[in-house]
Order: structure tokens, then C-alpha cells, then sequence
């Protein structure tokens, strides 16, 4: 334990802050009497709402600053979505703690329809992800892709204002805020594949804290740890960024895995798939070689791309 509060790292956003607000709970519940801080830090992530995030530096713009305040000690433990965690982490630091997964599925919003196959020829699908908006023009090449940058709350008031007739969003995030509601409908995973490690929440923290690690230790889930693992080996074969639309969701049935795994060119006009299985003890094994098996699928092609 602890002789002084726990202080816990967090961007500003209302999802980030509900999110840290989850995890600090069960960190005290599973350590009763320690006392916590919530710390919020600024990202470049949430300063720049303009550009995707591909302009401008990818993922780790979500997470840069809160591991710079790991470095100086200005923070004992930074909360995230997984999904936004880099592929690899600098040295000295360490996710040390992955939470139950929550569902990883995306959700449909829209005042229009309930879903695409409702959505009018032409009409405009706002997200920035690049995964999401591939599937989306995979399935329904006559619709349009526009950028729509913000945490949750302002990419629906985004929405309700006309700059989209459509957008999605993860079913978790939502549910965190309670406003699962807002949802038309939740996306079946063979219709949109999640984003890797989509629905997880990872606290982080300097790889050689002991103590602090002692206290993460009891609220992690060790199912959700290798299922992120291998979607993580995947994305790490694929040297994946924001990018590079890549898609995997590992599933876990008793000691057996299953990883299903997919990358697209950005338009959507060509995507390659994987599906591998195989026991829960190979599970890092099982998803670099699902990611070696799409990058050779794709050869040249995904090469290019990255260029």
C-alpha cells in the first residue's frame, strides 16, 4: 500500500473521465483504504479537432503526454482506451493492467435509419477512423466518407447538426456515458470489425514500480489480456498506425482462441482477411502469424500504401 494517494492519469474528455472514474473504483474496491487522485493532462489528440489523426501524428498523440507525465513522476498510472495505445510502448514503461473487456462492437447512429443498407445513395457517413470508414465503403461504395473529429458528445452534436447523416461509435464509450441509447443500432462484428483491442481499458504505469503494480494487479483480467495480446501481435506484423485500416477481434471459448483479422485500403476497394485458431497458450504465436499471413496477402499493395 501506498503512503500517499494514487495518482491516476487521464485525458479531460467526459468519456476519458468516466472511463478513469471505472477504473479508480475497482482499484479501491480491490485495495480498501486507498486514497486516490485524479490527475487530468491535455493531449495534442485533444487540442487538434481539425485533421484526422493520420495528419498528424496517429494514435500515440492520445497517449504521448500522460507517459511523458509517467516519465516525470507527475503521475503514478495513466488510464486508456487500448485501442488507442501505440503498438509499442517506450522503454521503462509497461501496461501493467487490462480491465474486463466491455463489447467491442461498434454502434450506428443516425436520424435517418437504423442502419447503412437504410442510409440513401450519397449519404454522408461522418468518422475519421479509417477502419471504420473502409468497411463502410466496402459494403456501400455509394456513400461518402467525411472527417468528423471530437470525443463522443461533440461528434453527436456533429450529427444532430447535419454535418453527417450517420457516424459510429463504440458501443462501450457510449455505455460508459449512458447514452447507449443514442445507438440506432449495435453493428455485428461480421458487418464491422472492431478496431484492435476496441472495448478495453489499460492502465499504465513505469515498468519498474512495484508497488504500484502490486495494487493494479487484482482488478485484471487475464482473459482480456491475452485476447488484446494477439490482436495487438496482429496489429505489431502489420507495423499498423491510424494509418492503415486494419480490423481484429480475438474470441476466447474455454482453453481455445479464435482470431479473425482484416486490412483494407483505405477506399475500401480492396481488403485481405485472416481467421486463425488455436489455444489460448499460443495466443501471441496465433496472432503474428495471422498478421504475417494478411501482410503477405497483401504484398506490394499494402507496401505501397504505407509509402
Amino acid at each position: 500500500m501506498l503512503n500517499r494517494p494514487l495518482r491516476i492519469g487521464t485525458r479531460g474528455s467526459p468519456m476519458a473521465l468516466a472511463q478513469t472514474g471505472m477504473v479508480r473504483d475497482r482499484i479501491v474496491a480491490a485495495n480498501p483504504g486507498l486514497e486516490t487522485e485524479i490527475v487530468v493532462i491535455t493531449t495534442v489528440a485533444d487540442k487538434v479537432l481539425d485533421r484526422p489523426l493520420s495528419e498528424i501524428g496517429g494514435k500515440g498523440l492520445f497517449t504521448k503526454e500522460l507517459e511523458q507525465a509517467l516519465f516525470a513522476d507527475a503521475v503514478d498510472v495513466a488510464v486508456h482506451s487500448m485501442k488507442d495505445v501505440e503498438t509499442w510502448l517506450p522503454d521503462g514503461l509497461v501496461i501493467a493492467c487490462i480491465l474486463e473487456r466491455d463489447d467491442p462492437r461498434d454502434a450506428f447512429l443516425s436520424p435517418h435509419a437504423d442502419g447503412f443498407a437504410g442510409l440513401k445513395p450519397g449519404a454522408r457517413v461522418g468518422t475519421s477512423s479509417l477502419r471504420r470508414g473502409a468497411q463502410v465503403l466496402m459494403r456501400r461504395p455509394d456513400l461518402q466518407i467525411v472527417p468528423l473529429r471530437g470525443n463522443a458528445n461533440t461528434r453527436m452534436r456533429k450529427l444532430e447538426a447535419g454535418e453527417c447523416d450517420a457516424t459510429l461509435l463504440a458501443i462501450a464509450g457510449l455505455q460508459r456515458l449512458g447514452l447507449e441509447s443514442m445507438a440506432r443500432s449495435v453493428l455485428e462484428t461480421d458487418d464491422m470489425l472492431p478496431a484492435v483491442a476496441q472495448g478495453a481499458l489499460g492502465i499504465e504505469c513505469r515498468a519498474d514500480d512495484e508497488a504500484v503494480r502490486a495494487l493494479l494487479a487484482p482488478v485484471a483480467c487475464a482473459r482480456t489480456t491475452v485476447a488484446v495480446g494477439c490482436e495487438r501481435a496482429l496489429l505489431a506484423e502489420l507495423d499498423g498506425s491510424c494509418r492503415t485500416p486494419i480490423a481484429a477481434l480475438a474470441r476466447i471459448d474455454g482453453d481455445r482462441l479464435q482470431l479473425d483479422g482484416l486490412l483494407f485500403l483505405p477506399d475500401g476497394s480492396r481488403h485481405w482477411a485472416v481467421a486463425r485458431s488455436g489455444s489460448v497458450a499460443d495466443a501471441d504465436a496465433i496472432g503474428r502469424e495471422a498478421g504475417a499471413a494478411l501482410k503477405a496477402a497483401a504484398g506490394e499493395t499494402y507496401t505501397q500504401h504505407l509509402q
